[in-house]
Parts: structure tokens; sequence; C-alpha cells
């Protein structure tokens, strides 16, 4: 294989003008199999926190996320789970609690609004079937192990007020265990494997963070400023419910990758990098900006032999890789085999779970036994963070895998993302020259797409066989 840039056409796959539904049905089902997990590990109740940053596995339940309060959901000895939300979550809790009893706990509000409707937490919780010696699991957004803690079980993220609370009515801590790995376990957790319905609304999510970026790619202009050139992910880039926050930086700042867009212009030869989110899908790309090799800063001439082609290879391998039965040591040790040097800077772990939180999990580390399944959801995202003046090279998108049963059920439920899925399988192996196994279904309109030169965008790293 020989890895070339490449002037290619890139084409409209389509954006879908509705949104796919998480029917009541499954969430329903879903408390159900945390039900019988709660039966399998002896749990009289499952406590459920989240907030505006921390709101997944709550919202994987309820459907309903938190604004700027906080919530609570219980599962325990009644047979409608217990929503708790504050003065500002009550009403928007309506559109999306209807298989929960919902319940005023005002302490969840911001500061100075009324405290004086609702009962004590202590009530609440001894009315849901939390007494004296009940056993609970509690859940937020981390979990941990025995190379941090000495008794990781015992161990909790969430608010020192629900575990107080909570060690008072049943007898101790010993009553309470850390459960969040019953949804985020890199193995099996209920996160981990999506429903079809999951797995459209994800696509339905890249659609728009990827077209967001397409946008930026074929529309910036130097002069402009950051923040006028993030607007040029329009209705992509906004509406939508962030799952990080908008990231496009250009100059010294882009060096860090997370800051926000700034009244900063881009300017020729500057590093610049983009990245949106939303619920269940990422989008990054980065480059400098400039038309070819010319225009690079003085020394780095070479930027696309020494980082680009090397990157684009690891990436290449990695979705020619991935698929059902691949374990994440195969994946890990095929990226570092090409990208291991020291030079390339890579520390964090080359592909993970994406959920309505960006990072949920990695099966992807030295080592590692986990087998893929059918119904994960990953991002390819492999990061150089060389501290170099080589800067980076970065392709961030969305996949999911899907056996045969769950590609027909795909195909029959969303006829129009199975066509999109298709477009871009074709434009991946025709164009860019990359073969997918039948269960890898790529969720980007950007597809491997990799513009080192941002400007132009139509030069793509290809792979010629």
């Amino acid at each position: 294989m020989n890895f070339e840039l490449k002037e290619v056409h890139l084409p409209e796959f389509g954006i879908p003008e509705t949104a796919p539904t998480i029917s009541l049905a499954i969430y329903n089902q879903r408390v159900e199999r945390v039900r019988q997990i709660m039966r399998e590990k002896d749990l009289d109740a499952l406590v459920v926190y989240g907030d505006r940053e921390h709101n997944a596995n709550l919202t994987y339940l309820s459907a309903y996320d938190p604004r700027f309060e906080e919530g609570l959901l219980v599962i325990g000895k009644n047979d409608t789970p217990a929503l708790l939300v504050g003065n500002e979550g009550w009403g928007y809790s309506e559109l999306t609690s209807s298989h929960l009893n919902r319940i005023l706990y005002q302490p969840l509000s911001l500061m100075g609004q009324s405290r004086d409707k609702s009962e004590s937490l202590s009530t609440i919780l001894t009315k849901e079937g939390i007494v004296k010696g009940s056993k609970v699991g509690v859940a937020g957004w981390k979990y941990f192990s025995e190379k941090e803690f000495k008794n990781p079980k015992h161990v909790f993220e969430v608010p020192s007020y629900l575990i107080e609370e909570l060690k008072g009515i049943t007898g101790g801590l010993e009553n309470l265990t850390n459960v969040n790995a019953v949804f985020m376990n890199p193995d099996n957790g209920l996160r981990i494997i999506n429903e079809a319905e999951q797995l459209a609304a994800f696509e339905f999510a890249s659609c728009y963070t990827s077209q967001g970026l397409r946008n930026v790619y074929f529309g910036l202009e130097l002069g402009k400023s950051e923040l006028e050139t993030a607007t040029l992910m329009g209705r992509d880039g906004l509406g939508l419910p962030y799952g990080a926050h908008l990231m496009l930086t250009s100059g010294p700042r882009a060096t860090y990758g997370l800051p926000s867009p700034s009244t900063d212009t881009l300017k020729l030869g500057d590093r610049f990098t983009m990245c949106l989110c939303h619920w269940g899908a990422l989008t990054s790309r980065a480059g400098f900006l400039v038309h070819d090799e010319t225009e690079l800063p003085e020394g780095i001439q070479d930027y696309l032999d020494k980082l680009v082609i090397p990157y684009f290879k690891a990436i290449t391998a990695w979705y020619e890789h991935i698929g059902i039965g691949v374990t994440g040591k195969e994946l890990y040790e095929i990226v570092m085999d090409i990208l291991g040097d020291p030079f390339f800077g890579i520390f964090l772990n080359p592909g993970h779970y994406i959920h309505l939180d960006e990072w949920v999990h990695s099966p992807i580390w030295e080592g590692s036994n986990i087998a893929l399944k059918s119904g994960m959801a990953l991002q390819v995202d492999v990061i150089p963070a060389t501290g170099t003046e080589y800067y980076t090279s970065n392709i961030e998108d969305g996949i999911a895998l899907a056996d045969e049963n769950l590609r027909v059920e795909l195909a029959q439920k969303y006829p129009d993302m199975w066509a999109r899925i298709q477009a871009r399988r074709k434009f991946m192996k025709e164009v860019i020259g990359i073969n997918l196994k039948p269960e890898v279904l790529p969720f980007s309109n950007i597809p491997a797409y990799l513009a080192p030169y941002v400007l132009s965008p139509q030069k793509v790293m290809t792979v010629q066989r």
C-alpha cells in the first residue's frame, strides 16, 4: 500500500431531518434489565445520580437530562422507579418521564430557590424501600479499581450528601456499592451494547457533527476570527445537546486541543483544530492553515512524510482490522506498531466507546482481551501529541459494529440511514481506499477524510494499492 495526498470529490451523504426516537418500551426494558442485575447482585435498591455534566447513566434509564440542576433516579421496592428533580426540572421532566414517579426534591435546585415544599431525602428514600440493612447500589459516572483505592467498591464520585444520607439510613458504608460498572464495564456494560434505535440516534447526531466540520473545511477564510469561523457549523453545530464543548482554535492555543473558539483570527501557517460533539457523536480534525507544504512553518516541510502518512497508515489499519471478535489488544498493537515511537506521543487509548457521554470507557489498551461485539458504538480516536513543531494530525469519527441480524434490523427500520451508511462504505473503499469488514458501519459524513493542509480541503489522504 502507498499513502498519497490526492484531490478527491467528497459527496453529500445527506442530513436526516427527523430524529430517531427511543421508545418508552425500550426505557422500560432497560429498567427491567437493571432490576434483573439487582437481583443477581442481591441489591435492594439502586440510586443513579446525574447533573448537567454527568447525565449519561441517568438519561439512559429515564430519558431525563438535568439542565440546570441535579437529578436522582431510585429503583427500589416500588413497581415504578422514582425520579427526583428540582424546581426547574419539575415541569421539564414531564416531557420525558411518563414511565417514572416524579418527586419534587427542592435541594436539587439552584441556590436561593424555594426549599419548603418537598420532603426530606431520608423520607423519600425510605418510601422507596431503602431502610436499615438495605443493600444499595450507587451510580454516577465513574468507577474505580484496586490500582486507585484499596476498597474501590465503596468509593463514590457522587456528592457526599447522597452517600451520607444513604449511610445513615442503611447503617453504614458497607451497605453501599459503586455500581457504575453495571452501565460502563467495557466488556458487558448495559450502555456498551446498543439497541438499533440507539445506534440510529447516534448516526443522526454524527451526521450533524460531521457536516458541521465539513462546513468549516469548505468555508473558512483567513483573517476571520475563530468565533466567526465556528458559526460555519451553522445548524449542524447548534441546538442538539452537547456531549462536549464545541472546540475550534488556531495558532498556539490549538496545541492544547480543548479550548473554545476565541476572537483570535486565522492566519496563514497557523496550527488549526476543530471538534464538534453531540450526544452519541464526536467529529474532530486538525492540521495546518496552509494550501501546501511550501506554506508550512520553517523546518517542517516534511510534515506529510514524517507525521501525516504514518498517522493515516495507522488509522487505515485500525479501520480495516476492527470488527466483531477483534480484541482490544489487537487494535492497540496495530496502532502502536506504527506510531509507537515517542515522537508521536500517543498516550490515550487508540479508540473508545461513545454514548451520550463522549467517552464511556475503552476496550483498547495493551494486553486487553476484551472482544468487540455487535451493538457497540466506538470512536476512532488516535491523537498524536508530538510536542514539536510538527504539531499533530487527527481523525475522530464514530462507527458501530453490527452482525447480520442487526444490519437487517437497521436496514428495515431506518432505510435512509442505511443508504447513508452504504454510501460512506463505498466512498471509503473506492475513493479513500479503506476496506471495511461487513459489520463496520461508518456514521460520519466525512468518513476517514483527512485534509492535512486545511486550506486545500479537497486534497486528502488516500490509500493506493
